[in-house]
């Protein structure tokens, strides 16, 4: 199963584009990174970057972006309409896909911490990663910008940041990072240069004065355009559409003698927001989102695979299919491969659901530590299904060189060695990482649901078999390698791994 995250961190830079390409490039470098979107506001002197990947990749290009902001922008010489506390001023993580909140809040967790470690700016955390229930909101930390947090924090203790010293980074301030679900920013500008109007309208329909539940509003002033804006957070558009909140503040802006301007979407939106929308003004009768083309397509192609065998057999058949020919690879060593990341999926799979129960809130920080072991660990094993049959091909390969002359059996003999050594030492990876899998099930059981026992044991089952599969290939490829320090080393190895299963299936009683 993939993993993405988004993460959009916003930068106190708005105006000064060769600043903003610098701290992107810095993102970019990071492999396996997507730049989905980037906007710059000149009044409110922001930029807000939005950025997918698989989340430690996403991690690390989110914490190379602050320390870029912290090279090139000093809040000292700043200003704004938008509220500030840090040259990046918040760093939120969003759960897309093969990730939950649960797994943003470690992430974000582990972020805040790097960026204490890397550039000493001091770190708050938000939302679902708050630490405190007054933390949750970004306004309260927030409160009083760069300038007045950087005089309380020095004596109210209450102001203290959640990683780092009681003190802002002199130029860089404090960081909010946190996880969240999907946010839309939404603006709408009013036909009026008078601020305090739209200052009322953003109290008016923001939930914590009584307003619309998941919406948080401000008034903002667009010196550059002469025009007062009311800035929107939506939280839950689902609960809370898009149409509905257009309609109050057009509303609201009428008992002021105002109309609308015009609005904007900074960053992404969901398509499901659009369609809700839709729906409302031009009131289409039973209306369906299957009625949308791309919904339509996206459902008809994934749904292919569903003919015939069941969805998830017909997952699994091209493999068996590949298996079952009367070729050489793949064979045992892609099979104990496979059933190795099997047991790290059910791993990850148990650790996943185990957070989520409150009988196991005393442990959701080890949970969520093991979701990841066991993603990566699954992957390492899954892209050894390819490796191991490569490898042997690679074998096969070397027997069918020439071997007319004496130089072309000497090099023949070459590449057969060194072929054996790879067909040796993949699987011997596998077995290794499949011990590891093995026995971080074991400790999973303390701290998991009794619920989901069986799935563990089932998960140890396979991971041993992974061991043991593996290992008999290494022994196969042993027995023709010339190397005897080599084909001893190897030995060595693979009896203290199958010690360490061997020693846990009995405790497991199996």
């Amino acid at each position: 199963m993939k993993r993405l995250v988004e993460c959009v961190p916003n930068f106190s830079e708005g105006r000064d584009t060769a600043k903003i390409d610098a701290i992107i490039v810095a993102m970019r470098e990071v492999p396996g990174v997507f730049l989905l979107d980037r906007e710059s506001d000149v009044d409110h002197n922001r930029s807000v970057v939005t950025l997918a990947g698989e989340p430690e990749a996403v991690a690390e290009a989110a914490l190379r972006g602050v320390g870029k902001a912290a090279e090139l922008i000093d809040l000292t010489k700043h200003s704004g309409a938008h509220p500030r506390m840090g040259a990046t001023d918040v760093v939120p993580f969003i759960p897309i896909e093969g990730v939950t909140i649960e797994d943003c809040v470690v992430l974000a967790k582990k972020v805040g911490r790097e960026i204490w470690e890397r550039y000493r700016i001091p770190v708050y955390f938000y939302e679902a990663a708050a630490q405190r229930p007054e933390r949750t909101n970004l306004e309260s930390i927030r409160k009083g910008q760069f300038e007045g947090l950087r005089e309380e924090v020095l004596r109210n203790p209450d102001r203290a940041p959640d990683v780092g010293e009681p003190r802002l980074h002199p130029t860089a301030g404090a960081t909010v990072v946190g996880a969240r679900k999907f946010l839309i920013a939404y603006n709408i500008n009013l036909n009026t240069p008078d601020i305090e109007i739209a200052k009322r309208i953003g109290k008016n329909i923001r939930f914590s004065n009584g307003g619309l539940r998941y919406v948080k509003a401000m008034g903002v002033d667009l010196r550059a355009r002469n025009l007062a804006q009311v800035s929107i957070n939506m939280t839950d558009f689902e609960q809370t559409p898009l149409h509905r909140v257009f309609e109050m503040v057009k509303r609201e802006a009428e008992r002021y003698g105002v109309s609308i301007a015009g609005s904007e979407i900074v960053g992404l939106i969901p398509k499901r927001a659009i369609e809700l929308t839709a729906d409302f003004y031009l009131q289409l009768e039973n209306f369906s989102p299957a009625q949308v083309l791309e919904n339509r397509l996206e459902a008809s192609l994934g749904g292919a695979a569903s003919e015939g065998p069941g969805r998830l057999a017909a997952m699994a058949q091209p493999f068996l299919d590949a298996v079952a020919q009367p070729t050489a690879a793949p064979g045992g060593g892609s099979v104990s491969a496979l059933a190795g990341a099997l047991g790290a999926s059910l791993g990850q799979m148990v650790a996943g659901l185990s957070r989520k129960k409150k009988s196991q809130a005393a442990f959701v920080e080890q949970l969520s530590e093991a979701v990841s072991e066991f993603h990566a660990a699954g992957q390492e094993l899954a892209t050894a299904i390819d490796r191991d049959a490569s490898s042997f091909e690679s074998v096969i390969a070397a027997y069918k060189l020439p071997q007319g002359t004496p130089d072309e059996q000497r090099k023949r003999d070459d590449a057969i060695q060194r072929s054996l050594w790879g067909a040796a030492e993949v699987p011997l990876e596998v077995a290794r990482k499949a011990v590891d899998v093995f026995e971080r099930l074991g400790q999973l059981e303390s701290i998991s649901s009794a619920s989901m026992l069986s799935d563990l044991r089932v998960g140890r089952l396979m991971a041993s078999a992974a061991v043991r599969g593996a290992l008999e290939n290494v022994a196969i490829n042993l027995e023709s390698i010339a190397d005897a320090n080599f084909a001893e080393r190897l030995r060595s190895e693979s009896a203290t791994l199958l010690a360490r299963v061997t020693e846990g299936a009995a405790v497991l009683g199996r």
